[in-house]
C-alpha cells in the first residue's frame, strides 16, 4: 500500500483541501496551524516513510523550496515523484516568467523520471488512487 507525502504550495492553498477528500490512498499532510521544530522533524520522517512524494504548484507559492523538492525527489526518486502546477489559485495566476520558468521545471522533472501534466486535482487523485 502506497502513502503520499502532500507536499508543494502552502500559504492558505486550498488545493490539498480539495484532494484529500478524493484519496483513496494513505497520506501525509505536513501543513499545521503552528510550525514547530518538532513538525519539521515529523515532516522528515514522514518523507523517509511516503514511497510517493506529491509536489503541487500553485500561484500563492512564495518561497522557492517546493521547486528544490521537485528537483530533488525527481533526481533521488523519479518513480515516486509526482508533480502539478496548478495554472490559478483563488484568483491569483503567474507571470510570463513564472509561467515559462514552472515549464522549464516541469520538463527537468519529467525527464528526471517524475510524473506530472495533471489537469484537474481530480485527474490527479485518480492517478494517485490507482497506484493503490
Amino acid at each position: 500500500m502506497h502513502k503520499v507525502f502532500l507536499g508543494g504550495t502552502c500559504n492558505e492553498s486550498k488545493w490539498r483541501n480539495e484532494l484529500i477528500p478524493l484519496l483513496k490512498v494513505d497520506y501525509f499532510n505536513p501543513v499545521v496551524d503552528d510550525w514547530t521544530p518538532d513538525c519539521q522533524a515529523e515532516e522528515y520522517r514522514q518523507k523517509k516513510i511516503c514511497d510517493i512524494h506529491l509536489y503541487v504548484i500553485t500561484p500563492k507559492m512564495t518561497g522557492v523550496f517546493s521547486i528544490a523538492e521537485i528537483i530533488d525527489s525527481s533526481n533521488k526518486n523519479p518513480e515516486g515523484t509526482v508533480f502539478m502546477i496548478l495554472p490559478e489559485d483563488d484568483g491569483l495566476t503567474y507571470d510570463e516568467g513564472q509561467r515559462r520558468s514552472l515549464e522549464a521545471v516541469s520538463n527537468m522533472a519529467r525527464a528526471n523520471g517524475a510524473t506530472g501534466s495533471f489537469v484537474s486535482i481530480e485527474a490527479l487523485a485518480d492517478y494517485l488512487n490507482s497506484l493503490c
